[in-house]
């Protein structure tokens, strides 16, 4: 197997796994897709040829069992994206900080937001397998590309969480909804300024001739 084609799913609820790779197949991923029911199994892979990048459920964590063990074992082989509860994420605080691990909280429509994320760490690892020199179309390319997926993507992330903590709102305090109200406002602008940027740089791609 092809480790730097391979996406890692650890979910120990065979339906909400099944959402995972969906939603990732919905998106046109374009990689080998490998789910891991158990902690156990997703460790036996890191022992082998482990994935470009894993998604790691906190229901493959028994309990009792720190999910910051687990999530430090995966982070030695690729970069991780973990779903759990809200309440879990001060125990990754190190490895967020690090650049090694994103999360996201385990409330409302988290999938889209959590395969959303994967699929954007997906396109890091694959830009930074991209050959040096490229032609003028190819950084064309290349530039569109990188507009669409590395910063779309995170405004996805971050439209995503503001929206499930929006849905809390009853339970926020009025300043804080109201900067949250803010951030989702910002994020939608700016997708919508990714957009046109995107739409402007393939009128150029389509006018450069090929070599």
């Amino acid at each position: 197997m092809d480790r730097s084609r391979t996406v890692q799913i650890v979910c120990a609820d065979p339906e909400l796994a099944r959402r995972y790779l969906r939603e990732l197949e919905r998106g046109g991923a374009l990689y080998e897709l490998v789910l891991a029911l158990s902690a156990t199994e997703a460790q036996r892979s890191c022992g082998q040829a482990g994935p470009v990048v894993t998604l790691l459920d906190e229901s493959a964590v028994a309990p009792g069992e720190p999910l910051a063990s687990l999530a430090a074992l995966l982070c030695e082989t690729a970069p991780v994206v973990v779903v759990a509860s809200p309440e879990r994420q001060a125990e990754l605080d190190g490895f967020i900080t690090s650049g090694w691990l994103d999360f996201v909280p385990r409330t409302g429509e988290f999938v889209p937001v959590a395969t959303g994320l994967l699929e954007r760490r997906m396109r890091r690892a694959e830009f930074g397998r991209k050959t040096p020199a490229p032609s003028e179309r190819e950084l064309v390319e290349d530039f569109g590309e990188l507009l669409r997926h590395e910063v779309n993507n995170p405004l996805t992330g971050i439209l995503g969480n503001a929206e499930l903590l929006l849905a809390r709102r009853d339970r926020l305090p009025p300043a804080a909804v109201e900067r949250l109200e803010t951030i989702a406002e910002l994020a939608v602008r700016l997708r919508e300024t990714v957009r046109r940027l995107s739409h402007t740089w393939q009128e150029r791609h389509d006018q450069v001739p090929s070599a």
